[in-house]
């Protein structure tokens, strides 16, 4: 079991970088910030962006894999976004993982002013932009021509350092996202649906993985061609609470066979509102619990 931690994007780079110095110095495997143009209650409060926070992660760091959790097309385009996770694998020595998803609605689609998209549209558009972004990806120049998305002679040299191209962790919940995740994905990450009760979270996340598993029995993949990484803070008990609620969780999530296991920096306030001494003691557990 590999145990991931979310630094969210709410901090200026003097507090910041600390935490990330941190989660690497912790033995955390990869780190994550969430790629949002705003977040939830947190939209009117500090929000910096999530590739030039983890650019600046990677130079504070020498170990741990960075993610984008998770990037999506709501406002980014495949020509543009390909030459920012280049440049990003670049600087920091093949650790980006390319968390994906389809995008949902809310302030990132509003403030641009676009039309809110059905959640149909939303994977149809998500399918593109995933073949788009790995054919720019994997060519030194593409040209395409979709119902989403165009482009003329676009060029990725001299390509990522991980070929042939940083590893697409997809987000999926629902049946076709699950099937682009098993078409597209180097790794899969889902969050289960909201539930009133943990009980009844666990449940449903069980049921996913089943469906993620019929699902890449009909892609024809084996069942153990990409590690499934799980948000264990989509449960109404966020992991942070205590170490015990931190232990319990990854245990699950490691009975129902995720490889990769993501939780949250404790916050002040508001979302993942916590003590980070429970981090620092969960810290010093992480080499048991990765055995798991």
């Amino acid at each position: 079991m590999r145990i991931g931690i979310v630094i969210l994007p709410d901090q200026r780079w003097q507090v910041s970088a600390d935490r990330w110095r941190r989660a690497e110095e912790y033995g955390f495997d990869h780190a994550w910030t969430y790629d949002h143009l705003g977040w939830r209650d947190l939209v009117d409060g500090p929000w910096f962006d999530a590739m030039l926070t983890l650019t600046a992660a990677a130079t504070v760091t020498s170990r741990i894999r960075l993610g984008t959790y998770v990037a999506s097309p709501n406002f980014r385009h495949p020509v543009h976004f390909a030459r920012e996770v280049t440049a990003l694998d670049d600087i920091s020595g093949g650790r980006l993982l390319l968390g994906l998803g389809a995008g949902g609605i809310g302030f990132d689609s509003a403030v641009l002013g676009e039309p809110e998209l059905t959640p149909g549209r939303r994977i149809d558009r998500f399918g593109e932009f995933l073949e788009l972004l790995g054919t720019i990806l994997a060519n030194p120049a593409t040209t395409w021509h979709g119902k989403w998305y165009q482009a003329v002679d676009a060029r990725s040299i001299p390509g990522p350092v991980q070929q042939p191209r940083p590893p697409f962790i997809v987000a999926a919940n629902g049946p076709r996202a699950l099937r682009l995740a098993a078409k597209h994905g180097d790794g899969w990450v889902t969050t289960g649906p909201k539930a009133d009760d943990a009980a009844s979270w666990w449940r449903a996340i069980a049921e996913i993985v089943s469906r993620f598993e019929e699902t890449m029995t009909a892609a024809g993949r084996s069942l153990d061609a990409i590690p499934r990484y799980l948000n264990l803070d989509s449960s109404p008990v966020y992991s942070m609470t205590s170490v015990d609620a931190f232990t319990d969780a990854v245990g699950r999530a490691a009975g129902l066979g995720f490889t990769d296991a993501i939780t949250h920096w404790p916050r002040t306030t508001s979302w993942y509102a916590g003590d980070e001494k429970v981090l620092e003691r969960v810290a010093g557990l992480l080499p048991q619990l990765a055995a798991r």
